[in-house]
């Protein structure tokens, strides 16, 4: 892997890693087209480049971040509510991540696998979207225990690459009774948790062998590309959702099933 295509890489991450489009799904097709062999080196870099997605979630959401680091220490009652939440929802996916993440690597992270994802998260988007949005929920200092175990659950799905983390959070929250602005939210605050466990495992299992096989500058190159473009991504997203709703997510999901199969029909995948 060279530069130019780590940067490539890096710029699919930031845009799709909080979209409701799947990453994942994203970098593993892009890695393919792009001529990366699949290896757990080429895994682990599609991994830790969220780094770099963090990083610009963490500046957006620094209001935020410093309230749950002062309910950690005793100063806000808001802020220990929603640090307990965010353990609560987190526990559910770090633990089947752990036990099934061999099994996972071997057979749903390939094309057709990816596909399925994809167009059963567009479908389900069409199908109950519209309807979950509707729902006059909480808002996010109001989150309980329960509605938190529903999150992490739901983030349970989103280990198959194409499902998305963030659609499968979202749909949770939603469901589990928080308004659609505190469940985007809630969302991102969950990634943050919930990548940097990842990337940091990915890291200590396979750095190692990630940086033998591509080099620092490629991993530098994905990382600040990573996170100039979700910084923008984010923004644009929760401006887009407080006018128009999620349906167009489910239009770009099925687009790239179909895309994605004429490419596997034709060979090119």
């Amino acid at each position: 892997m060279n530069w130019w295509q780590a940067l490539i890489l890096g710029a699919i991450e930031g845009i799709t890693e909080f979209l409701p489009v799947s990453s994942t799904g994203h970098l593993l097709v892009a890695q393919r087209l792009l001529g990366i062999a699949k290896s757990d080196a080429a895994n682990a870099f599609a991994v830790v480049i969220q780094a770099g997605a963090i990083l610009a979630v963490l500046g957006l959401y620094s209001a935020r971040v410093a309230q749950i680091f002062q309910g950690l220490l005793g100063r806000s009652p808001e802020g220990a509510r929603l640090a307990s939440a965010l353990v609560i929802a987190f526990i559910p996916a770090a633990a089947f991540g752990l036990a099934f993440d061999e099994l996972i690597e071997s057979y749903l992270f390939g094309p057709w696998p990816i596909v399925f994802a994809w167009a059963a998260g567009g479908l389900f988007i069409l199908l109950s979207g519209a309807r979950l949005e509707r729902r006059q929920g909480v808002a996010l200092e109001a989150i309980e225990a329960k509605a938190a175990m529903i999150v992490g659950v739901a983030q349970c799905a989103a280990l198959w690459p194409g499902v998305s983390r963030s659609l499968a959070t979202i749909a949770g929250a939603l469901a589990a009774g928080l308004s659609l602005a505190a469940a985007v939210e809630f969302s991102f605050l969950l990634g943050l948790i919930t990548l940097t466990a990842a990337t940091g495992y990915k890291t200590v299992t396979s750095g190692g062998a990630m940086l033998d096989l591509f080099g620092p500058i490629p991993l530098a190159s994905g990382f600040i590309a990573a996170s100039l473009s979700a910084f923008i991504a984010v923004r644009a997203m929760v401006s887009w959702l407080r006018e128009r709703g999620l349906a167009v997510f489910a239009w770009w999901r099925i687009g790239m099933a179909l895309i994605v199969a004429a490419m596997i029909y034709l060979g090119w995948l």
